[in-house]
């Protein structure tokens, strides 16, 4: 039985439920690395990560590089004497980082690898309208989300699900993965599994303002699993023309309508508290919205303050 001495490297609140796993399963973690304190907000005030917060609540030892590849950094590590590294939602590590421990250093990816390698895996299995997705554990190598697979768990994905009840979902399965997966390096019991690439792979780009804008040409399924995929956040987007004013809008929860209409792509009807747009092979219900300036809300609550034109559109 080998004695774990962990790293932990993580920023966002998805990492953080996999820590707390770690720890709460009475594994060792001697350090942990997280991105450095950036500003946020309207005040600009320095904001800590999930991570550090979380590490600071359990004493842990916390390191905020600027460059992974500095010396004094790589000292820092060393002192932490670790034998096995854990990245969740962190960086790409240079070589040097991910060689250093004896175990290795694995990585959890929110998706079926080899599928949906890269920076937004949760929001690309909704957009693309796929039904099971998952979490992957694998050994770190010089390419992004390419090594050898030590464990995956399967989930299926919901018609209503949107990406932030999704992301909580993985979450919860992916710490548990973790520490499965540590349990086996602790017994010396890891088999790994070459990744097959092959001509099918889908990828998970950073989301941009250009990916995450909505296009109204495309069918009615496309454009509700775009919105779902990108609600709460980042949120997909597009311009509201309603009389002399264009103004950029977010849309969240949206309800499809299959039914056959004359009109065209984008065009707001709306029936009562109700607001609609015709889309090819229906009509997408819009729920919830925020105009520019104002908070999110429910369209009914919109409706009290704001008039659409007979002639508004979506854009």
């Amino acid at each position: 039985m080998r004695d774990l001495r962990i790293v932990f490297m993580g920023t966002p609140d998805f990492a953080v439920s996999t820590l707390k796993e770690i720890i709460n399963t009475g594994f060792n973690v001697v350090g942990v690395i997280t991105a450095p304190d950036r500003p946020a907000g309207r005040g600009r005030k320095l904001q800590e990560s999930a991570v550090k917060q979380y590490a600071v609540t359990q004493n842990l030892p916390v390191l905020q590089p600027t460059n992974l590849k500095s010396e004094s950094f790589l000292e820092e590590l060393r002192k932490l004497n670790p034998n096995v590294q854990v990245v969740v939602a962190f960086r790409m590590l240079p070589e040097a980082v991910w060689k250093l421990p004896e175990y290795g250093t694995f990585n959890l990816h929110a998706s079926l690898l080899p599928q949906y390698r890269g920076a937004a895996p949760i929001n690309w299995a909704i957009i693309n309208g796929e039904t099971t997705t998952g979490v992957s554990t694998f050994f770190i190598d010089e390419k992004i989300d390419t090594g050898a697979m030590i464990l995956q768990k399967e989930i299926t994905i919901s018609k209503e699900e949107n990406v932030g009840e999704l992301h909580d979902n993985l979450m919860i399965i992916g710490a548990k993965l973790v520490t499965d997966t540590l349990n086996l390096i602790k017994e010396d019991k890891v088999t790994t599994q070459k990744q097959v690439e092959h001509p099918e792979l889908k990828d998970a780009p950073k989301l941009t303002k250009q990916n995450t804008q909505i296009n109204w040409s495309k069918p009615l399924i496309e454009i509700y699993n775009h919105i779902r995929g990108l609600n709460p956040y980042p949120a997909a987007w597009c311009y509201l023309k309603n009389g002399e004013e264009t103004l950029k809008v977010k849309l969240f929860e949206v309800e499809p309508l299959t039914e056959s209409h004359n009109y065209s792509n984008g065009k707001i009807l709306q029936e009562g508290k109700e607001l609609k747009v015709a889309v090819s092979g229906g009509y997408l219900i819009l729920k919830e919205l925020q105009l520019p300036g104002k908070r999110k809300m429910k369209t009914k609550e919109l409706l009290n303050g704001y008039q659409f034109d007979l002639d508004a559109k979506l854009l």
